[in-house]
């Protein structure tokens, strides 16, 4: 069974990192949107915004990961835990499959290598801040403590 930490100290600064992804995300999707207003939903323009190519499908993909992974930074439970675990395999599965249609017609939402580089960085760091935002219970958290300086303290005695 997975073991995550529940109420890690460096909690909030991963919610920090979480939060300015999607920043980054929202503001790169509404920029985008207002570039590639005009051309097809589809398109495979030259349209680059804040060093991603994009279009139109990409760019309002990009609002709505946004909006979501500034939702799940600004909640205290444990929704923002899954919603890092969740965006960060998406992210990684997203840039891994469009690497390989890359240089073909496929290519649907108009990736660069930069643009696939850049997601799997947000999913690494998404998945990773995903693993350390659990929140628990106070006593949990103790517990928790107690039973892994427990661990500890048996292979100092061996």
């Amino acid at each position: 069974m997975a073991h995550f930490p529940v109420n890690h100290p460096a909690r909030p600064i991963y919610r920090v990192l979480s939060a300015l992804i999607g920043l980054y995300i929202l503001v790169f999707g509404v920029y985008g949107t207002f570039m590639t207003w005009n051309d097809g939903l589809f398109a495979r323009g030259a349209h680059w915004v804040l060093g991603l190519r994009t279009n139109l499908a990409f760019a309002l993909v990009s609002v709505v990961f946004g909006a979501f992974l500034l939702i799940g930074a600004t909640r205290r439970t444990n929704l923002g835990h899954y919603m890092n675990l969740t965006a960060g395999v998406v992210f990684l599965l997203t840039s891994i499959l469009m690497m390989a249609v890359l240089q073909t017609p496929a290519n649907f939402l108009n990736f660069s290598m930069s643009t696939v580089i850049v997601s799997m960085l947000f999913g690494l760091i998404l998945l990773g801040t995903g693993l350390y935002d659990k929140v628990g219970t106070p006593e949990h958290a103790e517990e928790e403590r107690r039973r892994r300086n427990h661990s500890i303290s048996e292979v100092g005695t061996r």
